[in-house]
């Protein structure tokens, strides 16, 4: 088959900071503000009590307490004071903590408030009746109030922690905890948004942030981390257009491999474990977009009497042995000299096992293209003998070929 016939052939186939209160409204000019996120399309339109009622749809705001055998652990220990009073110790040891960039600290401080107080909370849960003064008497509702306050405020300082020490998914989930306590803290909309942009969860920090932002349009924070998430929204866009140019791209370049290899009359053929070749393949050049490239082969040169080998990138399908042999010769292991470009022939194993000559000045299309050639996982193997020797080679060879096949 002509060049020129392939290449027709191929053409034809390819026509296819911690506190403990919410932030606070910040005026801005439309005109200077950050991009809104995408989530705002949504609930644009909802009043404030249906934002609220929303919350609850969202997998980040669950509506149950967690279960912690910590709490248990911890409500074994013997604290002075009352639970209320114990939690306020604790946060405002975490501030202290917090305010020297002693993060872990913090965090450890607002642990141990957290635990004391969500212990009470999940009694409550349990509808259990909780108990904080000597005189036995239940909480009052204001009891509880601060209670739940001072733990709101224990999760959103601890989620600061976390987030300056990076621990993200803590972060957010410190952020529902404590919006599940109450819905409009936007530090907890801002934290937990913070968090989830970095690690380009960017649906579910646009939602967070849109929400904050719905409660309050102007929270200046919040429409910081609003930019934040259309900016990298629009770069996580264009690593995916790119990603998906590229394995376009790639899958364009196989078929037109696969178009070549078919247009040759070229076998081929996949074992489960091909050998690695770095960057050695079989391609299409010089160019792997254009069917009138032409085909190169990894390729080995298999010297099975010295048990030795050569390795040639890229044969060329236009190219014969004899241009390789040319640089290849004289081998540094070969003492004897009886390897020469006279003095051996070269050998292809067939698809039935047995054995087809190689011409030293056929071109490799020539061989391959006859179809009784197999290329292996895309490396062509070609045994090359000294011609005295070669007799015995192959009758051996095709008795072990035998011996396999019973």
């Amino acid at each position: 088959m002509k060049i020129e016939e392939i290449t027709d052939q191929m053409e034809k186939a390819m026509s296819l900071p911690p506190d403990d209160s919410a932030s606070q409204p910040q005026p801005g000019s439309d005109a200077t503000v950050p991009a809104l996120p995408p989530g705002m399309a949504r609930i644009k339109n909802m009043t404030a009590e249906e934002i609220l009622a929303d919350l609850n749809k969202s997998p980040l705001f669950m509506t149950e307490m967690e279960e912690n055998d910590d709490i248990a652990a911890l409500q074994a220990l013997d604290y002075e004071g009352t639970p209320l009073e114990n939690g306020s110790d604790f946060k405002e040891r975490g501030n202290e903590s917090f305010k020297l960039r002693g993060y872990n600290d913090a965090k450890e401080f607002y642990t141990k408030g957290i635990l004391i107080l969500a212990a009470e909370e999940r009694k409550r849960s349990r509808g259990e009746v909780t108990t904080s003064g000597e005189d036995g008497q239940p909480d009052s509702d204001e009891e509880i109030a601060k209670q739940r306050e001072v733990l709101e405020a224990l999760y959103v300082n601890r989620s600061a922690c976390h987030l300056e020490l990076k621990n993200y998914r803590s972060c957010w989930t410190d952020g529902a905890a404590a919006l599940r306590l109450n819905p409009r803290n936007l530090k907890a909309c801002y934290r937990s948004a913070r968090a989830l942009l970095a690690v380009d969860r960017i649906e579910e920090a646009d939602d967070v942030c849109a929400r904050g932002l719905a409660l309050d349009p102007d929270n200046k924070p919040l429409r910081a981390v609003a930019d934040d998430i259309v900016k990298r929204a629009a770069v996580l866009d264009a690593r995916r257009a790119k990603e998906a140019e590229r394995q376009a791209r790639e899958k364009r370049r196989a078929y037109l491999l696969k178009a070549a290899l078919h247009a040759r009359g070229i076998r081929t053929r996949a074992t489960a474990q091909p050998p690695e070749m770095e960057d050695a393949k079989l391609a299409l050049v010089p160019d792997p977009d254009d069917p009138r490239s032409s085909l190169v082969f990894p390729t080995v040169l298999l010297y099975p009497l010295a048990l030795e080998s050569d390795f040639i990138k890229a044969f060329g399908e236009e190219q014969t042995l004899e241009e390789h042999l040319g640089y290849v010769f004289p081998l540094p292991w070969d003492r004897g000299a009886a390897y020469s470009l006279e003095s051996i022939e070269a050998y292809v194993e067939t698809v039935g096992g047995g054995l087809l000559k190689m011409g030293k000045r056929v071109p490799l299309l020539k061989v391959l293209g006859t179809g009784k050639v197999e290329v292996v996982d895309d490396v062509v193997r070609i045994f090359v003998l000294p011609k005295g020797e070669a007799e015995a080679w192959i009758k051996k060879f095709k008795e072990q070929k035998a011996a396999e096949k019973k």
